[in-house]
């Protein structure tokens, strides 16, 4: 039988999951693992959604590790570009560059029983043993495009936002967006002033809140730099006020 690597633990995928139990692993003093990651670099579905407008609907200094807090967030909810430089930041800050393999797409995984670990093989040809698997693949990097009748004669340009054509020039052309999600959300207000003319298509309305966008100032950003309690602080405040919502959510919308 040929020799592959064997390591103790293999963490499939490079977002915020990924990263997150990679840190975790190194500090329970785990160095024996490695990143299997698809893509060529880190950040999971910020990296593959870049669509115009691309930003997350949780405010920043929430919508990060607690142990990696990120006193420069440039906004109170921060665009896609910066989410995806603070995996690379947490990435490079917390060891895990060793650990990655790049471009290893996770074709099947075998367990053997005999040797109780896991046989897993990628797309790339290689094959790695792991003891332990940490899936952290995420659910919304793969697009699913409609199933809709005529869809593929449409003679103009038809793409997924997970999967933007940044080729396409949208200036004074008539486009459609199909869906009403937290993705056409962003992308509407971005797109809207250059179309000529945008029509939306809408199954389920969605709950929509005003979302309070705004920039940073550079004496928060200095203080929370030097004071880094004040940046603990904000992400308390945040996660508190979020709590206190979860019935109003949840319960009685």
């Amino acid at each position: 039988m040929a020799q592959h690597e064997h390591v103790r633990v293999a963490v499939i995928g490079s977002g915020f999951g990924g990263l997150g139990a990679a840190v975790r692993l190194r500090r329970e003093g785990i160095t024996d693992f490695v990143i299997l990651e698809r893509a060529g670099s880190v950040g999971g579905t910020w990296r593959d959604n870049s669509y115009p407008g691309c930003a997350c609907d949780v405010p920043s200094h929430l919508y990060s590790f607690s142990f990696a807090p990120n006193p420069e967030w440039p906004r109170t909810f921060s665009g896609q570009e910066h989410i995806r430089a603070y995996l690379e930041h947490v990435a490079d800050t917390f060891g895990l560059r060793a650990h990655l393999r790049l471009n290893h797409e996770v074709k099947q995984m075998r367990w053997d029983n005999d040797e109780l670990h896991w046989i897993i093989d990628s797309a790339n040809g290689t094959t790695i043993v792991a003891d332990v698997v940490v899936s952290a693949t995420g659910p919304l990097s793969d697009p699913k495009m409609p199933d809709i009748p005529g869809l593929a004669d449409f003679p103009g340009k038809v793409f997924h936002s997970a999967r933007w054509d940044h080729d396409a020039d949208l200036t004074g052309k008539r486009v459609a967006m199909i869906g009403t999600g937290a993705s056409a959300i962003q992308i509407v207000p971005a797109i809207q002033p250059k179309v000529g003319k945008l029509t939306l298509f809408q199954r389920t309305p969605p709950w929509v809140m005003p979302r309070m966008d705004r920039k940073i100032s550079g004496l928060e950003r200095k203080l929370h730099r030097a004071l880094p309690a004040t940046g603990t602080a904000r992400r308390g405040l945040l996660w508190g006020i979020r709590e206190l919502q979860v019935s109003a959510f949840t319960k009685h919308p």
